[in-house]
């Protein structure tokens, strides 16, 4: 068994967000490569709780022929960041980070699978008492965001469906825990966040003010630096923890629902009631799964795009499929 490190970004941990497929008894994952991957580290990013070390350690999965080192960080934006300054290997993110680290085109990382998951807990919040009660409220308001992430898109969507421009609140970039404590102080008349953040405002009485689960695709999609994209080694073993993590949630969805839930109460602070409510209506919603790259998901990422490019974040327009890959196709395939 290799020793995993847990490694903590500069800016702590944060939130939640992705899940998986199939599999029973102790869910078991090989890939047809793994007998040649004891050389293999992967320093790989999450946004949570250390949830998808903790679906694997759950699942009995965690036991890799690679060795895994995870950090946390609080968005898939510095994930993404992370990559491009070369210390990490493999993130995970919604579609929008993706956009943002390729801007300048010169992006050393490829997008090599897309894992479909929930859109739930994708919030604008307002706090107990508010007078905000929709998206048309908030013309005039102070309103908190995470930037270059799914909260960025949908905050830019739902004022657009609203009738209202972006112009129209005066919006303030925060990270997830920064916004949270300044819509509990009163800094911010309400804030467009994800995950942990959402689930403990609400906990504090925070409101709805709009919903991202129609709006937002469910594509949660893995980048890995070019190059893993150039050792066969490091591909198999990025292809293996994809398809191990979408194994462990398939194993959790499997009647032990209950019995993860407690795990993730415990480290989210929920109620065990709640949490476990909010695994199963996020799989019921949309089961995630790891899949191979397709046109229809280089054409969702590209719509993404096309907005922020609409709302100036952009200078120009971004031809998104050229960091996309193929390359992880046959391992993730077999790895399935």
């Amino acid at each position: 068994m290799f020793r995993r490190t847990l490694l903590t970004s500069t800016t702590a941990l944060a939130l939640l967000l992705p899940f998986a497929t199939a599999c029973g008894g102790e869910a078991g994952a090989e890939s047809s490569s793994s007998s040649d991957l004891s050389s293999v580290t992967l320093a790989v990013g999450a946004t949570g709780w250390k949830n998808e070390e903790a679906v694997l350690k759950f699942a009995g999965l965690d036991d890799t022929p690679y060795n895994v080192k995870w950090s946390l960080f609080q968005g898939g934006d510095q994930q993404l960041q992370a990559v491009r300054a070369g210390a990490l290997d493999l993130a995970s993110s919604s579609e929008i980070p993706p956009v943002f680290a390729a801007a300048d085109g010169r992006p050393n990382f490829k997008v090599v699978a897309v894992q479909r998951g929930t859109t739930l807990n994708q919030e604008i919040i307002a706090p107990k008492g508010s007078e905000v009660t929709g998206i048309a409220g908030l013309k005039g308001k102070k309103v908190g965001y995470v930037q270059n992430t799914t909260a960025h898109y949908f905050l830019y969507e739902l004022l657009k469906r609203a009738g209202l421009n972006w112009s129209d609140v005066d919006a303030k970039p925060l990270l997830p825990n920064d916004g949270l404590a300044a819509l509990n102080g009163g800094g911010i008349d309400a804030f467009a966040s994800y995950g942990t953040s959402v689930i403990t405002a609400h906990q504090r009485g925070a409101v709805t003010v709009g919903s991202a689960k129609d709006v937002l695709s469910g594509n949660f999609l893995w980048s890995a630096r070019d190059s893993v994209l150039k050792s066969p080694a490091q591909r198999a073993a990025a292809a293996d923890l994809i398809a191990r993590i979408t194994k462990g949630y398939a194993y959790i969805r499997d009647g032990r629902q209950r019995e993860f839930a407690e795990v993730v109460a415990q480290a989210t602070h929920q109620p065990l009631a709640q949490a476990e409510k909010d695994f199963r209506d996020a799989q019921a919603q949309r089961p995630t799964k790891a899949r191979t790259v397709g046109d229809d998901s280089i054409a969702s990422q590209q719509k993404v795009a096309d907005a922020f490019t609409d709302l100036g974040a952009l200078k120009g327009k971004l031809d998104v499929k050229s960091f996309w890959s193929h390359a992880l196709d046959t391992d993730l395939e077999k790895a399935l």
